[in-house]
């Protein structure tokens, strides 16, 4: 099946239509942008940390979960953002940043095990250097693709319906 050209084609050098403020089908793996961004913005935010995660509210996952979104479908467990400049991440500088992020909340993961409770982590000596590398990626991929970076990161069942639609 060919499919033609639309309106909000991102060949046109137009963004496409959004859905909650981020845009949709600019990049080619636009769903797995989704996911390494909702990633980075909960571990990117000490108060959502505290007031969601650490004190169990559902709907939002936990510490591991993010870990898995920013590294489950991507691999950037073990290999650059850089491989997905064009698909992924729009340059360079983002990848960059992506990479020092991944790479610093994996060795803290790695340090207390993927099963350790929230509070671990948010103990961790290093964790707060996790956290400035995903704000750093979180604010840059946000700013790239025109949304609020201090909005609130979404459910997962927001990011379930976001990544789902179209």
């Amino acid at each position: 099946m060919t499919v033609q050209g639309s309106e909000n084609s991102s060949r046109r050098g137009r963004r496409s239509s959004t859905m909650g403020g981020m845009p949709l089908n600019d990049m080619p793996w636009w769903r797995w942008r989704c996911n390494v961004r909702s990633a980075l913005h909960m571990l990117s935010d000490p108060a959502f940390q505290r007031d969601v995660w650490l004190a169990g509210v559902e709907g939002y996952g936990d510490v591991t979960d993010a870990v898995y979104r920013l590294v489950e479908d991507t691999w950037l467990d073990n290999w650059s953002a850089e491989k997905y400049v064009g698909t992924i991440f729009r340059d360079s500088q983002e990848a960059a940043l992506v990479d020092t992020a991944v790479l610093r909340v994996l060795r803290i993961m790695h340090q207390v095990g993927p099963d350790a409770p929230v509070a671990v982590y948010l103990e961790h000596p290093q964790w707060p250097e996790a956290v400035r590398a995903a704000q750093d990626a979180h604010l840059r991929l946000a700013a790239s693709d025109g949304d609020d970076p201090a909005a609130v990161p979404r459910s997962l069942e927001a990011l379930r319906i976001l990544t789902t639609a179209i």
